[in-house]
């Protein structure tokens, strides 16, 4: 997407979201009865455009103009409360993702650029180019599953871009499952069925967010599944996003459950640690936030549930550091967190991959960046394998994901590091002494002191 078009985005996201909000302060503050309104670069250039017709025609004739263009409804909608605005319009979004109410609103931020991929999502996410190469010839429907706060929306998100981009014509449907629900029956009481069926047939995708909450609604089931079947069968994109498998959603129709099985049904799972990682440092530069990279560690430790908690622990840190006056660095991010530097677990009781790093490091001097680096120099491999090795001790983090934390390294490579401390530290009195002072380092409550 390019800058214009995602500052556009920016502004109907703010004009979806915000407004209230802005008003209430701007009011507040100045005692009138202002309001705000979010500008993008048409606006911004229409105005430009409209301030200069009025000058010259006041300087002709000494009357004033019209006002800058304002929105104003589309007569043929006027009850789903879409808006018309007056005057040319980027396509950076299709016109039903401009809606007020019930619709969601896209955020500029949720691309294909800013998904971090890993082994969790790998499949939804190539599922998802797949079909904005070929929308609605192949994986359609797309049923995406997978707890809170895993990137469903976000991928859902990026969809709807990438198509709007790909076709700017294109009529692309995004709303949640409840946002249909309240239209279904809104239109049967005001005798607008054809107009609802017009509003959710005449797409060339439809995209429903948490699509579970479409149980124990017999009618607008009944409803939904005429939607689908009209959708499918002219070729028109179907995505679907749930917490659950079609099959558990509960008192679902099993032709509803049916059809969504006929597609392409895939799990976006929690985030291992690498991922974390990345997300961790996506976020962070799209804040403006500088985490080093011993933070960025600490909290994809600290978090493993989801990616919003990640993003949770990084705003907690930035306003920490805010609030201080202070650069962002280990100590700042234990405090934001509520963790404490001078408290590690006993063994068997939860010591962490980062307590580990800690140790190491101030045993052998190294950095965190060595550990994490290519180079293979026994000042620093020697040190990196003690970490693997106590990390497969004491954490309940795979190999992969130890590997991971290590430069990117395999599960091979870091079984291979904890079978060659172990059988070394036998023989070598030096490596033994490290090990037994490290592991009484982390099963201390003082800090790690070098020997």
């Amino acid at each position: 997407m390019d800058l214009c078009a995602k500052q556009t985005a920016h502004r109907d996201y703010l004009t979806g979201k915000c407004v209230d909000a802005f008003n209430d302060a701007f009011q507040h503050v100045t005692g009138h009865l202002v309001s705000v309104r979010f500008l993008g670069p048409e606006d911004i250039a229409a105005t430009v455009r409209k301030t200069k017709t009025s000058a010259k025609v006041s300087a002709d004739t000494g009357t004033a103009t019209a006002d800058p263009p304002v929105a104003s409804k589309d007569p043929g909608d006027n009850r789903n409360g879409a808006v018309k605005t007056t005057g040319p319009r980027r396509p950076a979004m299709s016109h039903s993702s401009k809606r007020a109410g019930d619709d969601l609103v896209l955020n500029a931020d949720y691309t294909f650029d800013s998904f971090v991929q890993g082994p969790n999502n790998r499949l939804a996410h190539a599922a998802a180019m797949a079909i904005c190469e070929k929308p609605g010839l192949i994986y359609n429907p797309m049923y995406v599953h997978g707890g809170v706060g895993l990137g469903k929306t976000h991928l859902l998100q990026a969809v709807c871009q990438r198509l709007i981009e790909s076709n700017p014509n294109a009529t692309i449907l995004y709303i949640s499952c409840e946002g249909f629900v309240n239209r279904y029956y809104e239109a049967i009481d005001a005798g607008e069925m054809n107009q609802f069926r017009h509003r959710f047939r005449d797409v060339d995708a439809l995209v429903i967010d948490d699509i579970q909450f479409l149980t124990k609604l017999g009618q607008s089931q009944e409803e939904f599944f005429h939607t689908f079947n009209a959708l499918q069968q002219a070729q028109k994109q179907i995505i679907l996003s749930s917490d659950t498998l079609p099959s558990d959603i509960d008192k679902l129709e099993k032709r509803l459950v049916s059809r969504f099985q006929c597609g392409l049904v895939v799990p976006i799972d929690p985030p291992d640690y690498e991922t974390r990682m990345q997300i961790v440092r996506n976020k962070a530069k799209m804040r403006g936030a500088n985490v080093p990279d011993d933070v960025t560690a600490f909290i994809a430790s600290r978090v493993d549930s989801n990616v919003r908690e990640l993003e949770g622990a990084i705003t907690r840190i930035q306003v920490q550091a805010s609030v201080d006056h202070q650069n962002i660095d280990l100590k700042l991010a234990r405090s934001a967190l509520g963790v404490s530097p001078a408290k590690q677990p006993l063994p068997g009781a939860g010591v962490t991959i980062q307590a580990i790093v800690e140790a190491v490091m101030a045993h052998f001097d190294v950095t965190l960046a060595a550990l994490q680096s290519k180079r293979r120099q026994r000042s620093i491999a020697e040190p990196r394998q003690v970490c693997m090795y106590f990390a497969r001790e004491y954490t309940r983090f795979s190999l992969e994901e130890i590997g991971g934390y290590f430069g990117g390294r395999d599960h091979t490579t870091v079984l291979h590091a904890v079978r060659a401390i172990a059988k070394r530290r036998e023989t070598n009195k030096h490596l033994a002494a490290a090990i037994d002072h490290i592991r009484g380092q982390l099963s201390s409550d003082e800090p790690a002191q070098s020997a």
